[in-house]
């Protein structure tokens, strides 16, 4: 058995996942996990897929198929993971929207060794003032010897200078 990644990405219109899905039950894999959304008029994504070694062929071909129609889809081996040690945390920052913002965040996390495992981000509009709002979600694995007042500390250092607030949190 072989665990693949499908990344996909094309012009969104109805249909394309079930193609998808199609493709990966013709070639007898299973989809394991999916991160597929709406993002800047494509449909984009990954698929985690599971599969008989025997088969990474058909599902090459199923996929050609798809790929055929519009949609392109890249297949890549997964790795193994090492363990994961560490604390796991929950970050939320929301905040008027303006270029930099998760440069600066990033730059705290990566000079922390801080790995972000999941980042997600959306802009809404503010309530009362119909101002653009930036929110941020990442999960974050913290080093050894890395605490989550060390992580809290060091972004309300830059949280006046980008202007959000923070919410830190365990992560379970």
């Amino acid at each position: 058995m072989t665990t693949l990644i499908l990344s996909v990405t094309g012009s969104d219109r109805p249909g394309l996942t079930q193609a998808l899905a199609g493709a990966v039950l013709s070639a007898g894999g299973n989809w394991l996990e999916s991160h597929l959304s709406q993002l800047g008029g494509l449909y984009v994504g990954s698929v985690l897929v599971a599969l008989d070694d025997d088969k990474v062929e058909a599902l090459r071909a199923a996929v050609s198929a798809v790929d055929a129609h519009g949609l392109e889809v890249r297949i890549a081996p997964t790795v193994e993971a090492p363990v994961a040690t560490g604390e796991l945390l929950q970050l939320g920052i929301v905040g008027q929207d303006r270029p930099g913002i998760v440069h600066q965040v990033t730059g705290v996390l990566s000079d922390l060794g801080a790995n972000i495992e999941s980042f997600g981000s959306r802009l809404s509009i503010e309530p009362h003032q119909g101002a653009p709002l930036f929110h941020l979600d990442a999960r974050l694995r913290l080093p050894p010897g890395v605490t989550a007042g060390a992580v809290q500390d060091a972004l309300e250092a830059i949280s006046g200078e980008i202007m959000v607030d923070i919410a830190l949190s365990p992560a379970g």
